[in-house]
């Protein structure tokens, strides 16, 4: 292409965008020591304080604490009176900064950046070389995604499960249920914890999380739900009444195989409980998404790059929803019944029992 042939403007304009780009992916560090090391917190306990007085009592050194506080300034994030020396975090920031701002802070999220960085030289590799990235090399994302998970299921598995009426009395009554991809078992903790008389099990193939879940039931004192090291496609000869499958299938090596295996052990009148992102598989169709860039980072850090270290399918996080119908019906369910909560733009909730066919 002749240099007489660039749009000069629009040049610039990307130039502006992508330093823009940067400039925030920066700052999101920023965000992730304030919330790791409780500063939005101790500023919204204070008001307006000194440099001194925040590090005195979050129980940080002062200068660290001034140049962070520099740097959220240049950011927009926090206020400063220049004359007096005080600093400030808006009320209207600490909504989405604090962690009593629970599933809304935001600031929580910005602490999954680095552990996706982490990973940035074995994609590279992948990129190169073929192949993927072990989910032994995920340890530290998985811990976030643990973190994120239990905050979401706390507050939204009840709605989740209410959109079938008659699923909640059945656990109310008590039925036998998996969560399969259990990962830390924050989902199927909180089945059983919420109804006592349902038999609860969690299946994961990464041992340290099947540990951690296993040691948060004792902490809670649940004897309705017990943990496995197990392949989700592999249930052998047993069967339930519900099943599972939380963000968990679009990362599978083996996704159909795992639902055809999930349809043969739901008993008569069974369920599956999938959910996968809002997302279509056409990309131009999820451009107007507002996550959709962080989306697709994911999924060649995390989803693709797993699926693909164990010579999966490599579906991705965007397999969307016709693929995703396509699969059900392959493997012998009837026709899923679609759910979507509101406030939530970016999960989608599939309800599929047996094909009666």
């Amino acid at each position: 292409m002749a240099v007489t042939d660039v749009n000069t403007a629009k040049a610039e304009e990307f130039a502006h965008q992508t330093l823009s780009t940067v400039n925030g992916a920066m700052l999101t560090l920023g965000i992730s020591i304030g919330h790791r090391a409780g500063l939005y917190d101790a500023m919204a306990e204070l008001g307006a304080t000194t440099s001194d007085e925040l590090g005195r009592h979050a129980g940080l050194h002062e200068r660290y604490v001034r140049e962070w506080l520099a740097g959220q300034l240049a950011g927009g994030v926090v206020e400063h009176d220049a004359a007096t020396g005080s600093w400030q975090l808006p009320h209207e920031h600490a909504l989405s900064l604090t962690r009593a701002a629970g599933p809304n802070n935001i600031a929580f999220m910005a602490t999954g950046v680095a552990p996706f960085a982490d990973l940035e030289d074995d994609v590279l590799d992948a990129f190169r070389e073929g192949g993927g990235v072990p989910w032994s090399r995920m340890e530290r994302l998985q811990a976030w995604q643990s973190e994120l998970s239990a905050g979401y299921y706390h507050h939204a598995l009840d709605a989740v499960l209410g959109f079938e009426p008659e699923l909640v009395q059945r656990l109310q009554e008590g039925i036998d249920v998996v969560d399969v991809g259990c990962g830390y078992g924050h989902a199927a903790l909180r089945v059983a914890d919420a109804y006592p008389a349902s038999r609860v099990a969690g299946y994961d193939r990464a041992d340290k999380s099947v540990a951690a879940a296993r040691a948060e039931a004792d902490r809670l004192g649940l004897r309705n739900v017990a943990f496995e090291q197990r392949d989700a496609a592999d249930l052998e000869r047993e069967t339930f009444d519900l099943v599972l499958a939380l963000d968990v299938v679009h990362d599978l090596a083996k996704p159909y195989e795992t639902l055809r295996a999930i349809n043969t052990a739901l008993r008569p009148g069974g369920l599956l409980l999938m959910a996968e992102h809002a997302l279509s598989e056409k990309p131009d169709e999820n451009v107007a998404h507002p996550l959709a860039a962080t989306f697709y980072t994911v999924s060649l850090f995390h989803c693709l790059a797993g699926s693909l270290s164990e010579q999966g399918e490599g579906l991705g996080i965007a397999w969307g929803e016709s693929g995703i119908r396509q699969a059900l019906g392959d493997a012998g369910f009837g026709p899923a019944r679609r759910h979507v909560l509101d406030g939530d733009p970016f999960n989608v909730y599939y309800v599929a029992g047996k094909d009666r066919a």
